[in-house]
């Protein structure tokens, strides 16, 4: 029997191929047609992702009588014998490296927050911080791959997938989901970050990251090819289309439907993006607020100015990835550089968007992969230290639609090294972001391979404390 015959007669049959173009072609895509589990607090999300792992130790997670125990060993009572990675697992001593950074309590809120951190300190009232997330997986890739898909094996939908298909987007002409990455001035041969991570997954494709660049073309492809203008590639698409929808018809593959949608998005895109990424509009106190990179393409700073513009604009998810945070040895002199990158322009994004109005139904969020160990890796000196990757606690905070600001969730224990109070897993951090969205994250699944999968796996429970 031939099979591709069988399966294209039974998709016409059943009008599935018809179907699958109408879920899929732009016009069906807007906000009256999303998911709503109940009200939404938030109707986008910024994430600021700190590639790396961020250590809590120097930036949130204040531990004074550290400052008594430098150069002792970690007590086997809180280390418990836990796994620990390759690169310090043979180490024959495990000296407590407190952090050489002054703490101090800002705001009605009382947050403790590193002096690293001035502009931060300012905003935050605004925030609320997660002092107790735990993750399952101790190296780069997977723990990345597990915070951004939910899985620590490649091959799930990324968060912003997940929302694109939930949500559908609020603006025809830009894309529903936008990825930017910079890199930092810490560690600059930090983790490799992958496409897969803003990837569809078994989604459709069209639901997939689209990457803007720093250099040349914010997007690849958009302008007109030499000897072609506008007249000329709006006939080409047009005809493209109807080949396309002839191979729709025959084949039945959503796939193609996806191409149709996303060469139509493409062409619009000719006209949005150039007017996005103009920045020529925006006035002085903004970029003074953003800091004194906001106007160099690629940097954090940028990035930051740029969500804000695209958020305005209707985008669903917005992801900056910030890279370099991978602290093995040199802490003091590398985290100096990171912090430096992306302190003010995280907190004037969270000022830029209130004073716009767009902060109460956006929802931001900062925090990496994973934390970092109290122990020193490598030999421990007086002005120097590293840490290893330490998935037991880490610190995030969240902030916008649909978080009650100026709140500090969990106790880790004297050593920032397990959790003495209030845990909250990868999956309920995920949980609760898409409850913000109005979603029910139990509910929110595509079947792919005779399997109901989910963001959250069959895990995660909403951090209730945390939301409105």
């Amino acid at each position: 029997m031939n099979t591709e015959l069988s399966r294209r007669a039974w998709l016409q049959r059943t009008g599935i191929g018809t179907a699958a173009l109408a879920a899929l072609l732009p016009t069906t895509v807007h906000a009256a047609e999303t998911v709503s589990h109940f009200p939404a607090r938030a109707k986008r999300v910024i994430s600021l992702f700190q590639s790396g792992a961020p250590s809590q130790l120097d930036l949130f997670d204040w531990k004074p009588g550290l400052a008594n125990r430098r150069g002792e060993e970690l007590p086997e009572s809180i280390r418990r014998g836990q796994r620990l990675t390759g690169m310090t697992a043979t180490q024959t001593s495990f000296p407590v490296a407190p952090t050489k950074y002054q703490f101090a309590q800002h705001g009605e809120s009382g947050a403790w927050i590193s002096e690293l951190l001035p502009h931060t300190a300012k905003v935050a009232d605004k925030l609320s911080f997660i002092k107790t997330l735990h993750t399952e997986a101790i190296n780069h890739d997977p723990a990345v791959t597990f915070f951004q898909t939910g899985a620590q094996l490649a091959g799930r939908p990324s968060l912003g997938a997940w929302l694109a298909y939930g949500l559908g987007s609020e603006n025809r002409d830009l894309p529903t989901f936008v990825v930017m990455i910079s890199q930092g001035s810490g560690n600059p041969n930090d983790q490799p970050l992958y496409d897969r991570l803003w990837g569809s997954g078994f989604l459709p494709s069209r639901y997939q990251g689209v990457k803007f660049r720093s250099v040349g073309e914010p997007v690849l492809y958009l302008s007109n090819p030499p000897g072609i203008d506008g007249i000329a590639r709006r006939r080409f698409l047009d005809d493209l289309a109807k080949l396309n929808q002839m191979k729709l018809a025959d084949a039945g593959d959503p796939e193609i439907a996806t191409r149709i949608a996303q060469y139509e998005m493409a062409f619009r895109m000719q006209s949005s993006v150039p007017e996005l990424t103009d920045l020529s509009s925006e006035s002085s106190h903004t970029f003074e607020m953003y800091g004194p990179d906001a106007s160099k393409p690629g940097t954090f700073a940028a990035n930051c100015l740029l969500a804000r513009r695209l958020v305005e604009r209707g985008v669903r998810c917005v992801q900056l990835f910030h890279r370099g945070w991978d602290q093995h040895t040199k802490l003091p002199t590398q985290i100096v550089g990171q912090c430096r990158d992306t302190d003010q322009p995280a907190a004037a994004l969270i000022r830029d968007l209130e004073q716009r109005g767009l902060l109460e139904d956006t929802l931001v969020f900062w925090g990496g992969e994973f934390g970092r160990t109290v122990y020193c890796q490598g030999t421990l000196t007086a002005n120097d230290y590293g840490r290893d990757h330490h998935p037991r606690c880490f610190t995030a905070w969240m902030a916008g639609g649909g978080i009650k600001p100026g709140q500090s969730i969990g106790v880790t224990d004297d050593y920032s090294y397990n959790i003495a109070e209030r845990p909250v897993h990868v999956h309920d951090f995920q949980a609760t972001i898409l409850h913000c969205l109005g979603i029910d994250h139990t509910r929110l699944t595509f079947r792919s391979q005779g399997r109901d999968f989910r963001l959250t796996d069959v895990h995660g429970d909403v951090v209730t404390e945390l939301v409105t």
